[in-house]
């Protein structure tokens, strides 16, 4: 597969590699190439220590790119009335966001494997802040597009997914339990900013709003200064070369050599056509059974109240040691609740019914917040997570970009939101068949691997020196943050 590789291939010819890897960074530079950051070898997990200052960090970067284009919305009105357009032209300051966090996936990859995570975000905090300042001065929607909507969620993206490569890099026993905590900031945001922009919007305007939320979003600048990389144990002198790291690429394409990668990305870009549309409709959905405005939308706050509680929760019970092997199946699971929540939800004929709906919907949602990326961290491991989780969040965005529209068009030309909670059921229940059979058929079973080992087994009678075996153990590098691979985690 077509890969930016960097380092020369070995052979015939080739320049002796460099005793030292600041030697071989040099050579790299020297040739015009770029210093990938790709974190040390060699060195375990923390687990702990300042890496809760790295959770913290992700649990604001994900609330902020979550909740931020659902919370822009509280403007719309004022902006309908500013320029005098409808909601449709409005909605779209939403989906740029959306459309920006999720299709930059694979330029995040590139920067980060080039700058680094904590530039990275820095810089992402600078445009992200830089957009909602300059969109307070805009005097159309074609430039609320290009600020709100281009530059800062070109902003979020880039410190979205740089922050989850550096929770990967720091957590590994523990990493179930952090994702759920940071996949926590979600809803924790939601629920906040959302009444902050209706108070902004009230004492200052929507300008004066702009303005103030383009400051609270330099704290992602804060944030990337706490994203400390993890650094290689110094070596005496007398111990030998320091470990050199593999070939390093910009963006790796070779994911898609996995099969476990492409049964993933599969089943999350069906399982994105379906995931959000509920809560879009939802509230409209009440009002059309004739429940007040103020109750409808106090559905959003039931479903967003659960999931906060779901997030951890979830991460905490994938932590488990006899649960984490089976995480994909847990993964699979949660989207099977949730479209099974979709279906029976569009059995509902009054607010009570809603707020059942809203309850169980939560309690799915979170959990497929929670086990989403950690999945995706177990298939790939740590060396090519900053390029798969590029390439999944690709994938997805071309999902996002059809899932709530073609909602809506079925809602026009039948005007039952019952069916549209149906199909939005039907593409989640059917992402979750794909994980879990493609896992159980195309994976787990593995005779031709299975044969090459039994090809590969010593006879029983060969005696082994265990001086040799000890010698080999001794020269085997563990890898930083990765997990040992089953045929139950290798989706």
């Amino acid at each position: 597969m077509f890969a930016f590789s960097l380092l020369p291939s070995p052979g015939k010819g080739a320049p002796a590699a460099p005793e030292r890897a600041e030697d071989a960074e040099s050579a790299l530079l020297a040739m015009g190439g770029a210093v990938i950051d790709e974190g040390p070898t060699g060195i375990k997990a923390p687990d702990g220590g300042w890496g809760w200052a790295i959770l913290w960090g992700c649990f604001v970067i994900t609330g902020f790119s979550y909740a931020f284009p659902k919370a822009v919305s509280v403007f719309f009105k004022e902006l309908m009335r500013e320029f005098g357009i409808g909601y449709s032209d409005t909605a779209w300051i939403s989906s740029i966001l959306l459309a920006m966090l999720y299709g930059t996936g694979p330029l995040c990859s590139v920067c980060v494997n080039r700058f680094g995570c904590r530039p990275v975000m820095l810089a992402g905090g600078l445009l992200a802040s830089l957009g909602m300042v300059s969109a307070s001065f805009c005097g159309s929607i074609i430039q609320l597009y290009l600020t709100t909507g281009v530059l800062t969620g070109l902003g979020l993206a880039l410190n979205f997914q740089p922050s989850l490569i550096m929770l990967n890099r720091y957590f590994n026993k523990r990493r179930p339990m952090a994702n759920g905590l940071a996949a926590a900031g979600s809803p924790v945001f939601l629920c906040a900013l959302s009444p902050l922009g209706q108070v902004l919007q009230d004492h200052y305007g929507w300008r004066g709003g702009f303005l103030i939320l383009g400051g609270l979003l330099l704290n992602c600048c804060v944030c990337a200064a706490l994203m400390r990389p993890l650094e290689a144990p110094r070596q005496s002198s007398g111990s030998g070369p320091a470990p050199q790291r593999p070939p390093r690429r910009l963006l790796d394409l070779s994911v898609f050599r996995d099969r476990g990668f492409v049964i993933y990305a599969l089943a999350a870009s069906i399982m994105v056509l379906g995931l959000f549309v509920p809560p879009v409709f939802v509230v409209s959905y009440a009002k059309d059974l004739g429940v007040p405005d103020t109750q409808a939308a106090f559905l959003l706050t039931i479903l967003g109240f659960v999931d906060i509680f779901a997030r951890p929760t979830a991460g905490f019970i994938t932590g488990l040691k006899k649960v984490r092997p089976y995480s994909v199946y847990l993964f699979s699971f949660a989207m099977f609740f949730n479209g099974f929540a979709d279906l029976t939800g569009s059995t509902a004929s009054n607010y009570g019914g809603l707020v059942v709906f809203c309850i169980f919907f939560g309690i799915s949602y979170g959990m497929v917040g929670a086990l989403q990326f950690e999945v995706l961290m177990a298939i790939v491991g740590t060396q090519k997570f900053s390029s798969a989780i590029g390439l999944v969040l690709l994938l997805e965005a071309i999902a996002v970009l059809i899932g709530p529209p073609s909602g809506g068009k079925l809602l026009d030309a039948t005007h039952v939101y019952q069916y549209v909670f149906i199909l939005a059921g039907a593409e989640v229940l059917a992402s979750s068949l794909v994980l879990v059979l493609g896992n159980f058929f195309c994976i787990r079973k593995r005779p031709e691997t299975a044969t090459e080992e039994e090809r590969h087994k010593p006879p029983e009678d060969v005696r082994v020196d265990s001086r040799e075996v000890e010698q080999f153990l001794k020269t085997e590098p563990e890898k930083n943050g990765e997990v040992v691979h089953t045929p139950e985690t290798s989706v």
